[in-house]
Formats: C-alpha cells, sequence, structure tokens
C-alpha cells in the first residue's frame, strides 16, 4: 500500500496482536528510537527526521494500528482504538525487533499513543518526545467558546459510528487536505507526492481513524482520568514542542504538561503543526538529546 518509502529503510510486518500487525520501516545501528506519525499521515512522516537518526541510532517508524499499511481491526469495541491498545501495540513491536527499552517521541495522534505508552510501561520508555499536541483529557478541557472550533474535526469523530463515517468519505479528499494545507506554515514541506500519499492512506482508513478519534472523545478520557486522580506521572525525561498556539487558545501548555512530569523540557517553535517535516533537524536534535538525558 505504501508507494513512497524512507530511503535505507526497510519495512517490516510486525504482529502485535492476534488480529492487528503493524508495518514498520526500520533502519540505523545503535540506540532505538520509536517514532510515531499524527492525522492525517503515516510513518512517511518521518522521513527526514528518520534519516538524520540512523547514522547513530536504531530508528523504527510504524504506521498505527488503523493507519497506514498496518491492519484497521473494526471497532467492535471501545479498546479496539484507545490509546491504551495503541501503545501495547508499540511497545510490543519493539520487543519484537529486539528492544525492550527505547526512546519514544510522538506527533499529533501518535503523540497521544506516546503519552499512553509512557504512562502504562515506564520500564519500556526511556525518554519521551511530544510534538504539538496536549494530553487527551487537558485537551477536551481547554477546549471551549469560539476557540474549540479549530477542532471541529474532534467533535465530528467524536459521534457515534455512521455519521461521521458517511460524511467524512463523502469528500475524504478535501476533508484530510484541508488539515495538511491549514497546518502547514511551509508548503514546500509536504511535496505533492507525499501529500497524495497521505491523502490515499487516509482515504482507504476511515472508518479506523474515526474510530481513533472517537476513543479519544471516551476510554482515553476515562485513561488520563484515572491516571490524574491516582497522582501517577510520567517517570522519564519529557521533552514537549508546541507552536505558540496555546495563549490564543486561552491556557498555557507549559502549565499543563507540568502537571504530568517533573522532568519537562517544553519549547516554543516556529513552524507549522507538521513540524517534523518543516524543520527535521531541529526535531532529530530533540530525539537524540533525549537519548543522553
Amino acid at each position: 500500500m505504501t508507494p513512497l518509502s524512507i530511503p535505507g529503510f526497510t519495512e517490516h510486518r510486525v504482529r502485535v496482536a492476534d488480529d492487528v500487525a503493524l508495518n514498520a520501516a526500520v533502519g540505523g545501528t545503535g540506540t532505538p528510537v520509536v517514532l510515531l506519525h499524527g492525522f492525517p499521515q503515516t510513518h512517511l512522516m518521518w522521513r527526514h527526521v528518520a534519516a538524520r537518526l540512523a547514522t547513530d541510532h536504531t530508528v523504527i517508524c510504524p504506521d498505527l494500528r488503523g493507519y497506514g499499511a498496518s491492519d484497521k481491526p473494526a471497532e467492535t469495541g471501545p479498546d479496539v482504538y484507545s490509546k491504551r491498545t495503541m501503545g501495547r501495540d508499540v511497545v510490543r513491536l519493539a520487543a519484537a525487533l529486539g528492544h525492550d527499552r527505547f526512546v519514544l517521541a510522538g506527533h499529533d495522534r501518535g503523540a497521544l499513543v506516546a503519552f499512553r505508552a509512557a504512562m502504562d510501561h515506564p520500564e519500556a520508555v526511556s525518554g519521551a518526545l511530544f510534538l504539538d499536541v496536549l494530553p487527551t483529557l487537558d485537551m477536551w478541557e481547554a477546549l471551549r467558546g469560539v476557540s474549540a472550533g479549530v477542532g471541529f474535526h474532534l467533535y465530528l469523530m467524536a459521534q457515534a459510528p455512521g455519521l461521521p463515517e458517511e460524511m467524512i468519505r463523502a469528500s475524504a479528499d478535501r476533508f484530510f487536505g484541508h488539515f495538511l494545507d491549514a497546518w502547514t506554515k511551509d508548503p514546500q514541506a509536504i511535496p505533492a507526492d507525499v501529500r497524495d500519499h497521505y491523502l490515499t492512506a487516509s482515504a482507504a482508513a476511515v472508518p479506523s481513524i474515526v474510530a481513533d478519534y472517537r476513543a479519544s472523545a471516551g476510554v482515553d478520557v476515562d485513561h488520563d482520568t484515572t491516571d490524574r486522580d491516582a497522582g501517577n506521572r510520567l517517570a522519564m525525561p519529557v521533552t514537549v514542542l508546541q507552536q505558540d498556539w496555546g495563549a490564543a487558545l486561552g491556557f498555557q501548555a507549559q502549565d499543563l504538561w507540568s502537571a504530568w512530569t517533573d522532568h519537562l523540557r517544553h519549547r516554543t517553535v516556529s513552524c507549522g503543526h507538521f513540524m517534523a517535516e518543516e524543520d527535521p533537524t531541529l526535531i532529530a536534535e530533540e530525539i537524540r538529546s533525549l537519548t543522553t538525558r
């Protein structure tokens, strides 16, 4: 399914559950890092970062469950696409490839999976990087009033099965393309062939993408709430890079993240949402620094 690839990387298909195998591009040698893509993308979003890291790290770039060339199980219950389940997929993938402990980086949806994996599996995640996202619980609490319009897709895909899938399928390229265009400061960062790849992959995964978002309005909130009420925090070094969108939406992102960890490095960056493609040198440096913290 993947017409484009990361040069020098080999794609593997690894079973992580009875009914799910993940597609993962693997390259390089050295300390392992796992990179999780966001919406509406695939592992290809890491192509520039992965190439830089592969000079001294083993780099694992999977398509998340329900995305890209990975399996897309039917949404038979709320846990199928919970971030707890998807995080467990990632830990099992790394273990199957011979890595019981690794640095984990995630962007957008992948950052939510990385957050849950780091909360649930601190023995496996030695450091975590989160790109341009808030933890699920904080995201829902922060969005309010007219400013919440930037997250209209969150509310659409939170609806019961049927309507959101039908509406998105009716104009899939326009729906997914809207985010690729609106969230990018440098249009050249996502060239036409890569953009087409993302649109094709997303159009083929509408039910599972919606299920992923639906879980974030339900079971994922429950899991975050349980951890917050129990005072559970991220035990490993954490780096968060975000655009300067917190003040515009009426909250300070750094303060929200600080509630989840005592080991926070927070930076505001000038590029757009798709920062791994707009400034891959910066992102690679931040990931590499986590391997030594």
